[in-house]
């Protein structure tokens, strides 16, 4: 399945890894907000929202690096790149 696909039919949990203060400067509607940097300490956490994960953040890099993490631990998960475009499949999933 791909991110448009996933997105579509709601079929996991978007995490925003951006900062808690850029997160509330806008984000993807339903999205959760891990930090990066605190995804290693989150991982149980991670592993329990419903699979897979699509990863988001400002432009891409920082869900790119999450997601390699957290492929590596097992869980499945997806880079979504930027908020900006997972929130325009959210808007397009009619």
């Amino acid at each position: 399945m791909n991110l448009e696909e996933i997105v579509r039919n709601n079929e996991g949990t978007i995490v925003d890894v951006r900062t808690p203060s850029e997160f509330r400067g806008g984000s993807v509607a339903g999205a959760v907000n891990v930090p990066l940097n605190e995804v290693p300490q989150r991982l149980e956490e991670l592993k329990a929202m419903k699979s897979p994960l699509v990863l988001c953040c400002a432009s891409g890099n920082r869900s790119g690096q999450a997601t390699t993490y957290l492929s590596r631990q097992g869980v499945s998960c997806i880079n979504g790149g930027s908020w900006l475009e997972v929130n325009y499949l959210t808007a397009k999933k009619v």
